[in-house]
């Protein structure tokens, strides 16, 4: 009787909880109100234990203490200014000696990475504002390494203001014409896909400007019809549409011609520079160095299977190669990015041993030492102290899902500045004397702590106990990973998340969530993972509904070492949508799960691998959604898809793997979601499967979303999308 009593008050406790759990509402999703609060903007102030960051209120720059995490002053405050007068700011740069600050006001975003602005130069110890230029709204300023100096773009065309002879302007070139030339900044393809906003810089003594120029007239143009719409409304388009026409090379067509060149401020000459590259190459970035007669200009081949780091001489205009990068499938963007350029030695991110590793070299090209063993990928470098050689990184040491923070000492000795698995990452005191860490979990959103260089946590900035506290009152579930092995042998992990009120006794139906691009990684002991962002809270509100909520990282995606990543070259889509494939039928092996009720949905290369997997021949999935799914790469940008795929006439059996090749395959309730106004995966895809669709007598269901662009986003539209997806399932699956 004793044990029936304490049963039956498990039971009423667990009830209670059950009838407790607050249930979501998409709308406070949509608005973020289960984001989890983070530490962001923290720029180190250079050779200090300081940093700065803009404050909660968004009307000051303030200036912090590493070591301590207090604030220490007061660097810019928009109501305390002399001269100019603004209302707000969107965002800061420090000059070289942290006595000034380019602010930045009135942003127009452009694409993913660029915009345009109203800058203003401010000096610290006066509070003086004053505009940068009267011309015009400006793009990338940057400033000479004395700080008596800014270049900045305008209109395709590079300026250079003088301070110290009251700022005056001057224009560098005139040569930039939209849609024909552009100095400074990248084309559209070279931003998106080798992820850069900046193509610009002065060389170490301020006195020549170097930067790289896109001829893109050759560019095929693709243009996008614009609506009046709402929030924002076009009213230049009330009563008939307009277009948005820009450059936009897809697979196999010519790209812009991308050349380097320096201008020597005292004699006003520009020259080009000769760095060696094919017409077709690709140049993914221009650095200085600390040297004013070396600048280091990136350079790559189409297939992009070589990178090759050229030092150059800005007066001479000789360049002499430093390193080359070679694979026989293709240089990973990680290692372009990642380049990280010292006063004397500069690093270079690898996977030549099969996992991504960072090497050292001099600015002679002469490898000085390797970091990282080779057994496990490095994932982020933060910094490098040349004084003492230590190297400070990321890397998935512990397993594919987890990062740990390191430093990596000149003498081999390598050591865990991280405590606690899950998903770490680090911000360096410009010092290197102390670190933010912030780490967090599947299950716990994200902690702060400072740490010195050693790894001793000194305080605790954040914790977002708050949101653990929320959350609980909505039930959520921990996340459970699982692994299985496929009918190929591959060996695959996965989360899903359980109802509130599980009971294995039932059968559930599942909605897969996945993306499955070429390194991404979905399952990760992190915070961050599932739709939508804040923790997976869509996810959570699927749970609410009666799904289990799935996701399984396939082959292609990354963490796992070079092999894995790298076995989808040249046949996107075909081993992606197999392994989905793979999952649903293992899922649909679990005792708990309704194997005739198993959804699957993605956005972007998830929607296409969504539309691949339904149509991938395996009848398992009965209803699904793709949000902005390419659907032939032949419609997508050169640099991205031929990485994977090459050109259309060099693999077109790769390219013949498609959602609109197999629409006739198609299986299972389909409901497609693209922006009308989508810069980066365009309309056509969806237009021209869903006329393949039609062909081949298959039914769907379809929502555009009004001058909205690859994120589809502003207004209701958010909250708009996610009730569309929601019901979709809740009418398909329950």
């Amino acid at each position: 009787m004793r044990k029936i009593i304490v049963f039956l008050a498990a039971l009423f406790m667990v009830c209670s909880d059950l009838q407790a759990a607050e249930k979501m509402d998409l709308k406070a999703i949509a608005k973020g109100e289960f984001a989890a609060k983070t530490i962001t903007g923290i720029t180190p102030i250079e050779g200090t234990d300081r940093y700065a960051r803009i404050s909660s209120d968004g009307k000051q720059i303030v200036e912090y203490s590493f070591k301590t995490g207090k604030q220490t002053g007061v660097l810019f405050d928009v109501d305390n200014t002399m001269g100019e007068k603004i209302t707000s700011f969107d965002g800061y740069t420090m000059s070289p000696d942290g006595k000034k600050m380019l602010i930045q006001t009135k942003t127009e975003p452009i694409y993913r990475r660029s915009f345009r602005a109203v800058f203003y130069i401010y000096t610290i110890s006066s509070r003086k504002l004053q505009r940068l230029s009267d011309g015009g709204p400006q793009q990338v300023p940057v400033w000479s390494p004395d700080g008596n100096q800014i270049a900045f773009v305008r209109d395709n065309n590079i300026y250079l203001v003088k301070l110290l002879y009251d700022n005056a302007e001057s224009q560098v070139t005139k040569d930039g014409r939209k849609n024909e030339v552009i100095n400074g900044v990248p084309d559209w393809v070279n931003e998106e896909e080798f992820g850069f906003n900046k193509a610009l810089c002065f060389n170490a003594d301020g006195t020549m400007i170097c930067w790289l120029r896109y001829d893109e007239s050759k560019v095929k143009t693709y243009s996008l019809q614009l609506f009046k719409g709402e929030k924002p409304a076009r009213e230049e388009f009330a009563e008939y549409p307009g277009l948005y026409s820009y450059k936009y090379p897809k697979a196999g067509t010519d790209n812009s011609v991308v050349t380097a060149w320096s201008y020597d401020i005292k004699s006003h000459k520009a020259n080009r520079l000769q760095v060696p590259l094919a017409e077709d190459g690709y140049m993914p970035r221009i650095k200085p160095t600390a040297n004013a007669e070396k600048i280091i200009v990136y350079a790559m081949n189409r297939h992009q299977s070589e990178l090759n780091l050229y030092s150059v001489n800005p007066r001479s205009t000789v360049a002499q190669l430093l390193v080359q990068e070679k694979n026989t499938k293709y240089v990973k963007e990680e290692a372009v990015e990642g380049i990280i350029i010292g006063k004397n030695s500069f690093l270079l991110p690898s996977d030549r041993s099969g996992y991504m590793n960072v090497y050292l070299y001099n600015m002679n090209g002469q490898l000085m030492r390797q970091i990282g063993n080779g057994t496990f990928d490095i994932t982020a470098v933060y910094g490098y102290d040349e004084e003492n050689g230590d190297v400070y990184y990321q890397a998935a040491s512990i397993n594919a899902h987890d990062r740990q923070v390191f430093v990596a000492h000149k003498n081999g000795k390598t050591d865990r500045l991280s405590d606690q698995e899950g998903w770490n990452t680090a911000v360096i005191s410009g010092d290197y004397r102390y670190l933010i860490n912030t780490w967090s979990d599947y299950n716990t959103p994200y902690l702060y702590t400072i740490r010195d260089n050693k790894g001793k946590i000194l305080s605790i900035q954040l914790d977002n106990n708050e949101l653990k506290s929320k959350i609980s009152g909505f039930g959520w579930t921990k996340k459970e990973t699982f692994t299985f092995t496929t009918s190929e042998g591959v060996k695959l992990d996965g989360w899903m998340i359980k109802p509130t009120d599980f009971n294995a006794a039932k059968k559930y139906p599942v909605i897969m969530y996945q993306y499955s691009g070429p390194a991404s990684q979905q399952v990760v002991n992190s915070w961050r993972v599932g739709s939508m962002g804040q923790g997976g809270a869509f996810d959570y509100y699927l749970a609410q509904q009666g799904f289990i909520v799935v996701c399984v990282d396939g082959r292609g995606t990354g963490g796992r070492g070079s092999e894995f990543e790298k076995c989808t070259y040249l046949r996107l889509g075909d081993l992606e949508s197999k392994d989905q494939v793979e999952a649903a039928l293992w899922l649909g092996k679990q005792s708990f799960v309704d194997k005739n009720r198993i959804g699957i949905w993605g956005w972007s290369f998830g929607g296409f691998n969504t539309l691949m997997s339904m149509s991938e021949g395996r009848a398992v999935f009965k209803a699904g959604v793709a949000v902005a799914p390419p659907t032939n790469w032949k419609y997508y940008d050169t640099v991205y898809t031929e990485r994977y795929m090459r050109t259309p006439k060099e693999n077109p059996d790769g390219y013949a793997l498609n959602p609109i090749e197999r629409a006739g395959k198609l299986q299972g309730a389909l409901l497609i979601c693209h922006g009308s106004a989508d810069d980066n995966v365009q309309p056509q895809n969806t237009f021209e499967y869903a006329e393949a669709l039609v062909q081949a007598d298959k039914d769907f269901k379809e929502n555009y979303y009004t001058n909205r662009n690859h994120g589809i986003s502003g207004g209701n539209t958010r909250n708009h999308l996610m009730r569309q997806i929601a019901n979709f399932f809740i009418k398909e699956l329950k």
